[in-house]
């Protein structure tokens, strides 16, 4: 058995548990122990003492628990087997997670089921060396950052997973807009993933969801992407949505008749037709009113008020819109003094103009 009289680790920041590769330790070993780490001795599967950072010689005032379970003859220079794990208490920010699969979900406006992916980091801190090793590492040489992400990946995504359906589903936001509440959802799933980090003696220092979004090319989120853009068309024309999207038809047609295609041509000649028939119509519309609203000359033969010039049935003495009383008045020939009708513009009798 070789015997060890130092004993330090230096290794990659995303490294949180390292195990000493010998077992030669005698008393007067000197544990070197870096910032932001502790150095874990075990004995026979326990967990004895942890030594804090500094430089520390192995002797039975520095390591009581273990002067108890360690034989101490021939002036404390036999080497004895124990385990000795570097844990790094630094902060690791950069632990990235991700859904694998996109989660499905009903859009609570628009009622379209779409895939829901979700991505970000959280950064965690290892609190409790001696659990840590204990609870997690096991007696793995060495336990590094993405370990730990496989280990509570399943959690993770568990919990994401519910949190944003929950989200979508109970709140009724749609995933469209969603973005817009990641710092407060963020928050929420901090708190709801740290206890199962916290059994283990690490706590979550952040957690960031990063983005929530939907794959382009899936099928309902064209579907969606589709039907989001005939809505914006329909909100910017109104009532004239129908019009405008007749013409675009007939313009399409009308392209491909150009490009001499028959069946075009055909559908072409179609909505041109349609198109000129509710023009006529149109205008139609536009006669019927504006013969609805004329006046009547004041060459009108027909019987109209004398006051107000509205068009009168026959035999009617007052006027219906006006009131005025209808008076008849006499008219004479002045050539020959017969009597001739109201409108005649000729006597009936000497044929002299009126």
């Amino acid at each position: 058995m070789d015997i060890i009289d130092r004993v330090k680790y230096d290794g990659p920041s995303d490294v949180f548990a390292w195990r000493w590769p010998h077992d030669g330790l005698v008393w007067g070993t000197q544990v070197i122990v870096n910032q932001a780490q502790q150095a874990v001795f075990y004995k026979d599967g326990k967990a004895l003492d942890v030594l804090e950072p500094g430089r520390h010689t192995l002797k039975t005032a520095n390591i009581p628990l273990l002067e108890h379970i360690v034989n101490i003859p021939f002036g404390n220079e036999t080497p004895f087997a124990a385990e000795i794990y570097f844990v790094n208490k630094a902060v690791n920010l950069d632990m990235k997670w991700g859904t694998q699969e996109p989660i499905p979900v009903l859009d609570p406006v628009y009622k379209v089921l779409v895939p829901v992916r979700a991505f970000g980091q959280f950064g965690m801190k290892i609190i409790d060396a001696k659990k840590f090793v204990a609870e997690l590492v096991g007696t793995v040489d060495e336990f590094d950052a993405q370990q730990v992400s496989d280990y509570f990946r399943g959690h993770l995504m568990s919990r994401i997973k519910d949190f944003i359906s929950a989200k979508i589903i109970n709140d009724g936001v749609s995933i469209l807009t969603i973005s817009s509440q990641l710092n407060e959802m963020s928050a929420a799933l901090k708190h709801d993933v740290s206890a199962e980090f916290n059994r283990f003696g690490i706590e979550i220092v952040n957690f960031y969801l990063s983005s929530i979004n939907v794959p382009q090319d899936d099928d309902s989120v064209v579907r969606l992407k589709e039907m989001l853009a005939k809505k914006a068309e329909f909100d910017l024309y109104g009532e004239d949505y129908n019009t405008v999207k007749t013409f675009d038809v007939a313009e399409k047609a009308a392209s491909n008749e150009s490009e001499g295609n028959v069946a075009g041509a055909g559908v072409g000649m179609g909505v041109g037709m349609g198109i000129g028939n509710q023009m006529m119509n149109m205008n139609a519309d536009m006669m019927d009113s504006g013969k609805n609203t004329k006046q009547p000359s004041t060459n009108d033969t027909r019987n109209c008020c004398c006051s107000c010039q509205k068009i009168l049935a026959a035999g009617v003495n007052f006027c219906p819109d006006c009131g005025t009383e209808q008076v008849k008045k006499s008219q004479f020939c002045t050539g020959c003094g017969g009597k001739t009708p109201e409108s005649a513009n000729f006597c009936p009798d000497c044929g002299k103009k009126q």
